[in-house]
């Protein structure tokens, strides 16, 4: 047993993205649910490491597991303005009441507040300016819109 209490993590904002999505592609009913590919369009990375655009041709692969919860991961490359590219891989989890994620599945406005939206990113890039992005953790707060999911990016300290 430890003779102290683990220190608490603390979160530092990294970025936010502004993910562009086309029109989702319904595959079907799978073992697991509902599957479903949503195409990454573009969009814009902000926030005190890194600017730039999110380069079109990423995608989301999801599973409406239930009428509450989806998983869903997502794959798409980030191009700084220094023209450094960062990989992401982002698992996630989005759950809310059978209404609110109906209304989210007809493109309609949901409260974020009424949404369990969070996802686990996990960089990989060759740009020594942004190695530490290879070497830590992070943690995504989600909102979906209609046509764009947005995500603040926090840095496990």
């Amino acid at each position: 047993m430890p003779d102290h209490a683990p220190a608490t993590p603390q979160l530092s904002h990294t970025a936010t993205l502004r993910i562009e999505v086309g029109s989702p592609v319904e595959v079907g009913v799978t073992s697991r649910g509902i599957r479903r590919v949503i195409p990454i369009t573009g969009g814009r990375v902000t926030g005190p490491l890194m600017q730039g655009e999110i380069i079109p041709g990423g995608a989301d692969f999801q599973v409406i597991t239930s009428t509450t919860d989806t998983e869903l991961e997502a794959r798409y490359v980030l191009r700084t303005d220094q023209d450094e590219l960062v990989y992401v891989t982002n698992w996630g989890l989005r759950t809310g009441t059978v209404e609110d994620i109906e209304r989210l599945r007809q493109d309609l406005p949901v409260d974020p507040d009424r949404i369990y939206f969070r996802t686990a990113p996990r960089f990989e890039t060759a740009a020594p300016r942004l190695a530490e992005l290879n070497r830590r953790l992070f943690i995504g707060v989600g909102t979906r819109r209609p046509d764009a999911v947005l995500l603040d990016v926090f840095m496990v300290q």
